[in-house]
């Protein structure tokens, strides 16, 4: 006689690693919205300027595999290769908006204690490195220095 499937519970779906993550990253991202809605940018657009600063002249392929982005969520560019500079009101944006990011990234591991926040931060790292290829968009640094390389 077959037997009776087992019932899932919520429970087990409040549990899982998958569904833990995807709600720390609405957390996480809730966090950095409220901190920074002065300055009306999204950690996306925060890390496309952090990159683009770290790499002046990076073209938009290459930028979205710095930051694990799928390139087209981007923009929708034509053939042309655009060549990626931060202007000075960005650069004061990136300037102005530090301490507001320090304050997000610091509340998101704020309840934790300080071992646990390290311990945590060296975990979520080792998975992150671990599971890289089995993302939509793995990370991919070293296109941009690849490119700079040829740009010189």
């Amino acid at each position: 006689m077959p037997s009776k499937p087992e019932t899932i519970t919520m429970d087990a779906v409040y549990t899982a690693p998958g569904y833990l993550f995807r709600r720390m990253q609405q957390i996480a991202v809730a966090i950095f919205v409220e901190e920074c809605k002065a300055y009306d940018l999204t950690p996306v657009q925060y890390a496309a300027l952090i990159a683009i600063r770290t790499h002046p002249g990076i073209d938009a392929t290459r930028l979205s595999a710095v930051i694990a982005f799928d390139r087209s969520t981007l923009a929708t560019l034509d053939k042309r290769v655009k060549l990626l500079h931060l202007t000075r009101s960005g650069a004061a944006l990136l300037r102005d908006i530090m301490p507001s990011v320090d304050r997000a990234q610091a509340r998101m591991l704020q309840p934790l204690k300080p071992a646990d926040r390290k311990t945590l931060m060296a975990l979520l790292t080792q998975l992150v490195d671990l599971n890289n290829e089995a993302s939509r968009v793995p990370l991919r640094a070293e296109d941009a220095l690849e490119h700079l390389g040829k740009s010189s």
